[in-house]
C-alpha cells in the first residue's frame, strides 16, 4: 500500500500528461512559456483571485510575498510553529522574527484567540497556516489583522482546493488573505512532478512586486527595479498542473469522501481507546485533507504495529519549531504547550484519491488492532 499514490493517478492520466509535456518539448521554451500563463489564469479563476503568480517553489510564494510586502530585519511576523520549517524559514532568511502563537488544540490551526497579545510596533504581518487541509480561522485572523492593520499572508501550501464559508460567503484556500501562498510539491493535494508553487492577490502593486521578484528583480529584460530571486515555475511543471486540473474537482470530493468514511470508521475508537483523537472540522469549512491525521498514544509502538501489518504512516510534524534548534532562539520552550501536546500524538495515515475503500478498511482495521495491543500493554 502507499502513503501517496502518485502512480495510480499518473496512470489515469498519462494520455493527457504525457502530451502536455510533449507539447513543451515541441515549443521549446522551458522557461516562461506558454503554459504559465495558461496556469496562472486557471488558477487565478478557480479561487477568484485577481492575480495569481506562479513560483518555483510553496517556500519561494511565501519568501516572494514576504519580499514583496518588504519585511525589513527586525520585523516581526506572527505564525505558529505547528508547521513545517519553511514557514518560519523565509521569515528568519529576511532578518525578520518569527513570533510564535500556539494552536487550537482540535484542529492544529493557528488559535486566534492568542494572536493579539502577540502584537507588538514590530509586528508586520500574520501568517496562519491551513494544516492538514483545513482553513484556519481566517474570519477572525482577518479581523484581527484589520483592526492592526497588518496584511494577512495565509500559507495553503496543504489545503489548496479547500472552502470556507464564514459569513455567508463561500471562498477558496489561497484567497482568503492579502496574499495567499500554495506548494505544487508532488504530494500536495494539487502537484506537479517536481516543486511549483503559486501566490494569489487582488493587490495589483502586491503582484507587480512578485512578479519582478521571481525574475531576479526585473520590470524589463536586464533592468533590476528590486532586489529578487530565480523564483519562476519552470514551463514543464505548469503543464503537468494544467493536465491536472480536469481531474481536480474529482480528487477534492474524493479526498472529502473519504475524509468523512475514516473519521465514521474510526469514531468508535475514540471511546475504546484514551488518547486516540480525531481533528475537528469546523461546520464553516471543509478538509481537503493534504494529510489524514489523528492522535494516538505511544506512537512509535502504534507505528511499528502499523508497519508490521504493511501500512505505512506518517508525522507531519514530530518537533514544534520553537523546539528546533534553528529557531528556538525565537522562543521560549514553554510557550506553546498544545503544540508540543499535538507533535508527540499525531500520526498521519495513507491518503490520496486513489485510495480504494478496501484499502482504507484494512488501514482501520490495523489501527484498531494497534491500539488494542497498545493500550493492554499500559
Amino acid at each position: 500500500m502507499h502513503f501517496i499514490d502518485l502512480k495510480a493517478q499518473y496512470a489515469t492520466l498519462k494520455t493527457d500528461i504525457d502530451a502536455a509535456i510533449h507539447r513543451v518539448l515541441d515549443h521549446g521554451q522551458y522557461i516562461m512559456g506558454p503554459e504559465v500563463k495558461q496556469l496562472e489564469t486557471a488558477l487565478a479563476e478557480r479561487v477568484g483571485a485577481k492575480h495569481c503568480v506562479t513560483v518555483s517553489s510553496g517556500t519561494e510564494a511565501l519568501l516572494i510575498a514576504l519580499m514583496a510586502l518588504d519585511l525589513q530585519p527586525g520585523d516581526e511576523v506572527i505564525t505558529t510553529p505547528f508547521t513545517f520549517a519553511a514557514t518560519a524559514e523565509v521569515i528568519a532568511l529576511l532578518g525578520a522574527r518569527p513570533v510564535f502563537v500556539d494552536i487550537e488544540p482540535d484542529t492544529c490551526n493557528l488559535d486566534p484567540s492568542r494572536i493579539e497579545a502577540a502584537i507588538t510596533p514590530r509586528t508586520r504581518a500574520i501568517m496562519p497556516v491551513s494544516l492538514y487541509g483545513q482553513v484556519a480561522d481566517m474570519a477572525e485572523i482577518n479581523a484581527i489583522a484589520a483592526r492592526h492593520r497588518l496584511p494577512v499572508i495565509e500559507d495553503a501550501a496543504q489545503s489548496f482546493g479547500a472552502t470556507y464559508r464564514s459569513g455567508g460567503h463561500p471562498g477558496h484556500s489561497g484567497h482568503l488573505s492579502t496574499i495567499g501562498c500554495t506548494s505544487f510539491f508532488p504530494s500536495k493535494p494539487l502537484g506537479c512532478y517536481g516543486d511549483g508553487g503559486a501566490l494569489f492577490t487582488d493587490d495589483d502593486t502586491l503582484a507587480q512586486a512578485a512578479r519582478e521578484i521571481r525574475v531576479h528583480g526585473q520590470s524589463a529584460r536586464y533592468t533590476h527595479t528590486r532586489v529578487g530571486l530565480g523564483g519562476r515555475m519552470d514551463t514543464l511543471q505548469c503543464a503537468v498542473v494544467l493536465a491536472k486540473l480536469p481531474r481536480f474537482d474529482w480528487e477534492l470530493q474524493r479526498r472529502r469522501e473519504l475524509g468523512a468514511r475514516y473519521h465514521q470508521l474510526l469514531a468508535p475508537l475514540v471511546a475504546q481507546h484514551p488518547g486516540f483523537g480525531l481533528l475537528t472540522v469546523r461546520p464553516d469549512r471543509d478538509s481537503v485533507w493534504g494529510q489524514y491525521t489523528v492522535f494516538v498514544p505511544q506512537r512509535a509502538k502504534v507505528q511499528a504495529a502499523l508497519q508490521a501489518a504493511g501500512i505505512p504512516t506518517a508525522v507531519h510534524y514530530p518537533k514544534p519549531l520553537h523546539h528546533q534548534a534553528a529557531y528556538a532562539a525565537f522562543c521560549c520552550p514553554d510557550c506553546c504547550p498544545n503544540s508540543v501536546a499535538a507533535a508527540d500524538r499525531v500520526m498521519s495515515l495513507p491518503m490520496s484519491p486513489d485510495l480504494s475503500e478496501a484499502d482504507q478498511d484494512r488501514v482501520v482495521a490495523a489501527l484498531a488492532d494497534a491500539l488494542a495491543s497498545v493500550c493492554a500493554d499500559a
